[in-house]
């Protein structure tokens, strides 16, 4: 069995996602739109949402817009129509000075 850790999509940016065009790659998530739940052992995403849909204990049900991270780092993120892949969003690292980008001129020449 796979053990998942679950990420609840805050509120106020549920009604944005559901209305959210689909995207034809990864979903690239912001863990900043996140909370992060418990843990839920299963052997499939499908399962862990059924799981915690049937035990209706202290757990929040997975809703379109959460997510569940597997122990090997694999995002999944809960849509209309089932888990899709995702991505957490991460900032592009600032160019280092001296460091010519592709099609950019040298520093000295401009």
């Amino acid at each position: 069995m796979a053990r998942y850790r679950i990420y609840y999509l805050k509120d106020s940016h549920r009604q944005q996602f559901q209305q959210a065009p689909p995207s034809p790659g990864p979903i690239t998530l912001k863990m900043r739109d996140y909370q992060p739940g418990d843990e839920i052992e299963a052997s499939s995403p499908y399962a862990a949402w059924k799981q915690i849909r049937e035990e209706q204990g202290e757990q929040r049900p997975i809703e379109v817009g959460d997510a569940l991270e597997t122990e090997t780092g694999a995002l999944l993120v809960c849509k209309f129509v089932g888990f899709e892949e995702a991505q957490w969003w991460a900032p592009e690292a600032p160019p280092q000075p001296g460091v010519t980008l592709p099609g950019e001129a040298p520093a000295e020449s401009r």
